[in-house]
């Protein structure tokens, strides 16, 4: 990042982070007022841009966790079978039995109650009922189709102008007026 100002340097730091242009421009040190077409102007800057790439890059490399990866642990929670919770009777296994991936985020929540009969004026216990909360699978599932090689719910996201055409080589006031023109529409310009 050798070719950035600094404080394009401190945005590409922060962008990589949360990838979130308007909240990184501010974090970086501009203006919370002209952040967000700040933040997309920046994005658009060719040296930022290959920052960022490397940012992400780098960031994907350190800590092992791609696509692939992403998409790969998405298959898996949607696949995992409820069944694996229960033994052949039907009762909840104790937690330390439950499949890695039920244990790992897949169950949002488990409430327990105890069921009581008075008996002879005393409240006896007589059984207990556990509802499991799960994550939402759906979600999952929604996120798999988005994954770009599945695209079955791409957004689609594309620098163009209000017609359908292409962006130019802009400059920077015909940049403001196709930001401002997103933002009128209520696009968002942050992942």
């Amino acid at each position: 990042m050798s070719e950035l100002t600094a404080k394009q340097a401190r945005f590409v730091e922060e962008y990589v982070l949360d990838l979130n242009a308007t909240q990184a421009a501010i974090r970086a040190g501009y203006a919370e007022k002209s952040a967000s077409v700040e933040g997309a102007r920046l994005l658009a800057n060719a040296k930022v841009g290959e920052a960022v790439a490397a940012g992400l890059k780098a960031r994907s490399e350190r800590t092992k966790i791609d696509a692939d990866w992403v998409l790969t642990r998405l298959a898996e929670e949607a696949e995992a079978d409820l069944s694996d919770l229960y033994d052949d009777n039907g009762h909840l296994k104790p937690m330390k039995e439950w499949p890695k991936i039920w244990r790992k985020g897949l169950v949002a929540g488990i409430e327990t109650l105890t069921e009581f009969e008075t008996v002879d004026g005393k409240k006896e216990p007589v059984g207990v009922v556990r509802k499991i909360r799960l994550s939402d699978r759906i979600k999952r599932v929604e996120l798999i189709g988005k994954h770009v090689d599945v695209q079955a719910f791409r957004e689609r996201v594309a620098h163009e102008n209000p017609d359908g055409t292409p962006l130019a080589d802009t400059s920077d006031r015909e940049l403001a007026k196709a930001v401002a023109y997103v933002l009128s529409k209520g696009l968002k310009a942050d992942g």
